[in-house]
């Protein structure tokens, strides 16, 4: 430790460089720091003379790490995960309470996860979940949190991961609807503006499931248009990941048998470096339960559609 107290100017030095490093931004660092960017900069310029070595190359949109900033940050991020998960188990010894955090997406966390919190929070109630919402496409890194849903083809060499169920779409819209298109045949497709063209334009569906005249809503967060499907406004393209508690419970039915499946596998994801800690480890099975259990009562809802085979999983919980 003698050593590396002379090596370094301040204990505090690492703190800016990991901000940084993460970041990759002296800006971005300086507003998680609550401090200025000339402070960062001041003091990982202090840091790279007592080093004797370059660690940061600016680049056109911010900094990218040196080979000796590599080396350093890598063994950086390592201890300061040690030293957090230590502090986290002096904390959980001393309440008896546990915080697990969640990297999920929005419209996942509105019409999966939330009908039944209730039924999260009494199978854990020792524990106090944090939740990383992603309004967009789920994707990012899992460095800060405990489990991250996100669409991948399994472990890597950084990241473990458990098989939810393969990307699976689904034309679906509330029976009040149902009605209304089978008397009229006109059609209001709810789309997501990040997929544009939109689905019902891409899909190779029957024209006989379209055969009216159509209108569009176009909306950027897929939380909206998966409600605006429950509030009776249109046909909404429903991910079965999102959209699979609201076909268990009947409030959303297919509005089309054609079912989409797609090359991406959904999955649960954690550091390597990382392992998950028992009680993280059981919310990460009751998610899989939670969700499997749903596709096997579609499945015997809706068996034409075909969705346990489609979905990749083996022996649905009935």
């Amino acid at each position: 430790m003698t050593f590396l107290r002379k090596m370094l100017p301040s204990t505090g030095a690492l703190f800016v460089f990991e901000a940084a490093a993460r970041h990759g931004s002296f800006t971005h660092a300086a507003a998680e720091l609550n401090v200025t960017q000339p402070a960062v900069s001041k003091t990982l310029a202090q840091l790279e003379r007592h080093l004797g070595v370059k660690l940061f190359e600016r680049v056109a949109d911010g900094v990218v790490l040196s080979e000796a900033g590599v080396l350093l940050y890598r063994r950086i991020k390592g201890g300061f995960r040690g030293i957090e998960d230590a502090l986290r188990e002096i904390d959980v010894r001393r309440t008896g309470r546990e915080t697990i955090t969640l990297s999920l997406s929005t419209a996942f966390t509105t019409h999966w996860l939330m009908p039944r919190i209730d039924k999260l929070q009494e199978a854990f109630p020792a524990v106090d979940f944090r939740f990383q919402l992603i309004p967009g496409a789920i994707r990012g890194p899992v460095d800060e949190v405990d489990l991250g849903m996100r669409f991948v083809d399994g472990p890597d060499l950084d990241h473990e991961a458990v098989f939810l169920m393969r990307e699976l779409m689904l034309p679906v819209c509330s029976t009040g609807y149902q009605t209304k298109r089978d008397r009229t045949h006109d059609d209001i497709f709810i789309n997501l503006s990040e997929s544009s063209p939109s689905w019902v334009e891409r899909m190779d569906a029957p024209a006989a499931d379209w055969p009216g005249r159509r209108a569009f809503l176009h909306f950027s967060d897929y939380a909206i248009v998966l409600q605006a499907a429950l509030l009776g406004q249109g046909v909404a393209l429903g991910w079965i990941t999102v959209a699979s508690h609201w076909l268990r419970v009947g409030d959303l039915i297919p509005a089309s048998r054609h079912l989409i499946r797609t090359e991406r596998r959904c999955q649960l994801v954690w550091l390597r470096a990382r392992p998950l800690r028992a009680s993280a480890a059981a919310v990460r099975d009751w998610i899989v339960t939670e969700l499997r259990g749903d596709l096997a009562t579609i499945d015997a809802l809706y068996p034409d559609l075909g969705l346990a085979e489609a979905s990749g999983v083996s022996g649905l919980i009935t």
